[in-house]
């Protein structure tokens, strides 16, 4: 693990300095990294405070200094946003959109410079080792926590889930004629609501239900399309199972349709073994079970 870490803090030091992030003129535009790329950010359309700070994981004090000095310099204007007067929408003043076009322009011209000394074959091995390394980045950038199952997002994973496995399903899926599991059984103390997000948005869920006897119920457990293949599924399940066990609870069920293969696949490989049916789910030919949690919590 040492040698990993060498190499991770290496490759961002190689990273950081090739890009010019370490200059006060970031590729010779005459401001600094952080300015340009707020500015990058904004866009030519706009965008919410509230929405950057998000999607740039930046706190809140070091984003109102770039803006002051953003609007010092008359290249940023903010006006309350139509919507919610108390939101903030940023745009770009004239002077901005040429920044903004001029940064843009810079950043095509280093990409280009950077490609520029490698042959075709170097060339895509660069840009698919790229790729690999913005996609599991990614995984490092996603984090899992409890989320109200009633918010406005937990209802946009919910939604995204149902459309998905209603598409799925060979006899379709309708959430009103499976078990009970709305918005009161996902709240505690009946049960909790966990959601995945990156930069700020939710691209997945899984709920967790407190049955009697020491048993906990997963449901809904979805992960976008978008971000499969990062490991989320597996991680998801162990964060839900590892609320089951901060509660008490010895025991996990689940069930899951026979067309979702890749499901069954995780279960299993989780340590879960089918069982008999244990409840009447419309929707469901295989159910699962995980015990003794509070035995695995004190081998750690």
């Amino acid at each position: 693990m040492e040698s990993q870490i060498k190499q991770v803090r290496r490759f961002n030091r190689a990273v950081s300095l090739r890009i010019g992030a370490l200059s006060d003129s970031f590729l010779d535009l005459g401001r600094p990294f952080g300015e340009a790329r707020l500015i990058y950010e904004i866009g030519l359309d706009g965008a919410e405070v509230r929405d950057l700070r998000r999607r740039l994981g930046l706190d809140s004090g070091y984003v109102s200094r770039l803006l002051r000095a953003l609007e010092r310099q008359g290249l940023v204007s903010s006006v309350p946003a139509p919507r919610d007067g108390r939101v903030r929408l940023l745009t770009l003043t004239d002077a901005g959109r040429a920044a903004y076009v001029e940064i843009d322009a810079v950043g095509d011209a280093f990409a280009a410079r950077i490609l520029a000394p490698l042959d075709g074959r170097d060339r895509a091995r660069m840009l698919d080792a790229m790729s690999e390394v913005e996609r599991l980045m990614r995984a490092f950038a996603i984090g899992i926590a409890l989320e109200p199952a009633g918010s406005v997002d937990a209802e946009t994973c919910l939604t995204a889930y149902y459309a998905e496995i209603a598409e799925r399903f060979e006899t379709g899926f309708d959430p009103a004629v499976g078990l009970p599991t709305g918005v009161e059984e996902m709240t505690p103390p009946k049960g909790l609501f966990l959601m995945a997000r990156l930069d700020g948005e939710p691209i997945g869920c899984g709920a967790l239900l407190i049955e009697p006897g020491g048993v906990g119920h997963i449901q809904r457990m979805w992960i976008s399309a978008e971000q499969r293949g990062l490991g989320l599924g597996r991680r998801m399940l162990t964060a839900l199972e590892d609320e089951a066990r901060d509660l008490g609870l010895d025991t996990v069920r689940l069930e899951t349709n026979r067309t979702l293969a890749e499901a069954q696949a995780l279960y299993r490989s989780s340590g879960y073994r089918e069982v008999a049916p244990f409840n009447n789910e419309t929707y469901a030919h295989h159910w699962f079970e995980k015990r003794r949690l509070q035995e695995k919590e004190k081998r750690r």
